[in-house]
């Protein structure tokens, strides 16, 4: 059957999906890595599981994978086991405190860096299998502008990026910006500044992209409250925890708290009709779309 026309029947079945309540789906994305982009993805799904909310967490750094390892978890099977057909995508979640849902991926396979148009299809196919009723999924990304990273962020319905008080961040989050906005048509992004000495210097930081963005791009910027520098932080990673989980009364964990309840209240886009299926078409109309122009 051409690509094409059994893209377009699965998106006509999942279509046909019957969940009974609206998914959001966000992706945590940095321009370079380094800048705590994971720790911040599993500590907000934590903390919006605390809140009541149902939450899964895919591990969408699919050749560098390190979730499973930042919450002290051994996934015997991930994504990896998905895309030989030795497991379904069912078969590999695994729970996490607060009883997120994790989807794993795999670590030091280079092969799933460099799928091809078909694999990523069928990645996006075994989502069709899933019956969890969430009220969150969020994406934790690899760093850059690779393929992948483009493609999780393009299907989103928001994107967070993340970064720190280095001039190398700021430069790559705006690459990143720049190519999501000029080549994929994305307008409006979340900013996260992460491990900062004062709510001040995360404000510093957003007006710094922000000045470069309002003179290059046609994008809008949403500025959040940014995650303080936490050595809580460094000894919860050092025991294979979550921060809001060893150090609930730490600074970091406030922040994430604080977040959390921010990103509660963002209303699910209208044209997104709210449903996991979204997220899956678009990724199936990201894989049939030409590959844009690079951008200089």
């Amino acid at each position: 059957m051409p690509l094409h026309k059994w893209q377009n029947d699965q998106a006509s079945g999942l279509r046909r999906m019957v969940l009974s309540k609206p998914v959001h789906v966000i992706a945590v994305s940095s321009g370079k890595g380094g800048v705590g982009k994971t720790n911040v993805s599993v500590n907000l799904a934590i903390t919006l599981a605390m809140s009541g909310k149902e939450v899964m967490l895919m591990d969408a750094d699919l050749g560098l994978a390190n979730v499973d390892m930042l919450l002290g978890i051994q996934s015997k099977y991930n994504l990896f086991h998905v895309l030989t057909g030795e497991r379904t995508l069912s078969e590999i979640v695994i729970s996490g405190p607060s009883g997120i849902q994790i989807v794993p991926a795999a670590s030091g396979i280079k092969k799933m860096s460099e799928l091809t148009e078909a694999e990523n299809v069928g990645i996006v196919r075994a989502f069709e299998e899933l019956s969890h009723d969430l009220d969150f999924l969020l994406i934790d990304t690899a760093a850059g502008i690779s393929d992948n990273v483009i493609r999780f962020c393009c299907s989103a319905q928001e994107v967070v990026v993340v970064l720190c008080d280095e001039p190398a961040s700021i430069t790559d989050a705006y690459a990143l910006i720049k190519i999501l906005s000029r080549d994929y048509g994305l307008e409006h992004f979340n900013i996260l500044a992460n491990m900062v000495y004062s709510y001040q210097q995360g404000r510093i930081l957003f007006k710094k992209l922000l000045r470069v963005t309002d003179r290059f791009l046609d994008v809008t910027l949403r500025h959040l409250d940014p995650v303080p520098y936490d050595k809580n932080l460094r000894k919860a990673v050092q025991q294979l925890q979550p921060v809001v989980v060893a150090y609930p009364g730490s600074a970091s964990s406030l922040a994430f708290n604080k977040l959390a309840k921010t990103i509660s209240r963002w209303p699910i886009p209208e044209n997104s009709g709210g449903r996991i299926e979204f997220f899956l078409e678009r990724l199936l109309r990201y894989q049939s779309a030409a590959t844009p122009a690079s951008v200089t």
